[in-house]
């Protein structure tokens, strides 16, 4: 351990960056601004040099899938841009450009050490749908076994602001769960999270044990490249999903990333807190956009924190906002706090009909249909 670290109280004896050099699949996340500037485009140095670190822990046996950002970034240049455009069309022209550019980098760079390359693109669909999520492990899945390493990216050309992920780190929690993967690995143009600005003097966080840990820790943004849209605020979110979920996770410097394969002592290391969860109730916890919100009487909301229930109409006391049946809606108590968030079996114009009321009474005077609960114990996480 480095002598300007910060060691967290509980750390001693948890399972130490060790469980890297032996893991059997990881999956690395890699920022635009590791990878690309608005002035060059693709940094070709440093995206050798990061397959290099890949390819080398690929063909000693470990199975890795890259989760690379980039492709809007890579894009500019050749469309002529001089920023990272705001609007959803123009990103969604430079993704197009920029994914072709970005893919043959890697495989040129890869090839170099008999490492074949595949491109997947995802949407947030892909995990909101069983049928979807199952075909994607399976395509990743044997993608593995044939002994290529998939590159993962968000299909900017076709999300829309609705259903995007918005950043790739959390794209790359979801992947890591998704496949089962023993670590996520991300990586960008800082080196660790400190416990303030490191201009400042700040000290290095050199182990995460759980939330507390990262209480009162001044988190930055985006990166200096200024190509990205993350920043250590959504890789810490990212990790803290992974690590809750029942996988480990590093945050540290794309220039690490051979140190960090290898076990070594740096960034920062989130250490397992949780079990591992359905793909579709990860999502609804951290990706899923809210349409509406659900305020429970005392208790529904004892029923659904404590007794881990479905929501009946009986236990609801007022709706808000705009919502159809099937999407995404928090419950809340009487004083406003989240209890948890679901997929909701009706719309925002039939609930209010139905408040207060039993689902027998509901499926006589209301007629079949009206007698299902309003969020499923199935569709429902607590938060």
């Amino acid at each position: 351990m480095t002598s300007n670290a910060v060691v967290v109280p509980g750390a001693a004896g948890a399972p130490s960056r060790a469980a890297l050099s032996g893991a059997r699949r990881i999956v690395v996340k890699v920022g635009s601004s590791s990878l690309t500037s608005i002035r060059g485009g693709i940094a070709e140095e440093a995206l050798t040099d990061l397959a290099d670190a890949l390819a080398h822990k690929r063909n000693a046996g470990t199975e890795i899938i890259l989760v690379s950002s980039g492709a809007i970034a890579a894009g500019l240049a050749p469309l002529g841009l001089d920023k990272r455009p705001r609007d959803l069309a123009t990103q969604q022209a430079a993704a197009s450009v920029g994914q072709g550019l970005l893919m043959a980098r890697y495989t040129h760079a890869f090839g170099a050490h008999g490492v074949t390359v595949s491109q997947v693109l995802l949407t947030a669909d892909d995990f909101m749908r069983r049928s979807q999520h199952t075909n994607a492990f399976r395509a990743l899945d044997r993608l593995l076994n044939l002994g290529v390493v998939p590159v993962v990216n968000e299909n900017d050309t076709v999300a829309t602001h609705e259903i995007r992920f918005g950043d790739n780190d959390r794209l790359a929690a979801l992947v890591a769960h998704l496949v089962r993967a023993d670590a996520l690995v991300l990586l960008s143009d800082v080196d660790s999270l400190y416990d303030g600005p490191p201009s400042h003097g700040a000290k290095r966080i050199a182990h995460v044990t759980g939330p507390r840990d990262l209480e009162g820790v001044s988190i930055g943004s985006t990166g200096k490249a200024g190509v990205g849209t993350g920043g250590m605020v959504t890789k810490v979110e990212a990790a803290s999903i992974a690590a809750g979920s029942g996988i480990h996770a590093l945050v540290t410097s794309t220039a690490n990333a051979a140190a960090a394969l290898a076990g070594e002592d740096v960034g920062t290391w989130f250490s397992v807190n949780g079990a591992r969860k359905p793909i579709r109730l990860l999502w609804l916890a951290h990706l899923a956009s809210v349409q509406g919100t659900l305020v429970l009487d005392d208790g529904a909301v004892r029923a659904v924190r404590d007794r881990h229930t479905s929501l009946l109409p009986a236990g609801i006391s007022a709706v808000h906002g705009d919502f159809e049946a099937g999407d995404a809606v928090e419950m809340v108590g009487t004083d406003g706090t989240v209890i948890a968030r679901g997929l909701v079996n009706y719309g925002a114009a039939e609930l209010p009909q139905m408040l207060g009321r039993s689902t027998r009474e509901l499926g006589k005077t209301l007629g079949r249909g009206y007698d299902r609960e309003v969020v499923h114990v199935d569709d429902l996480v607590l938060v």
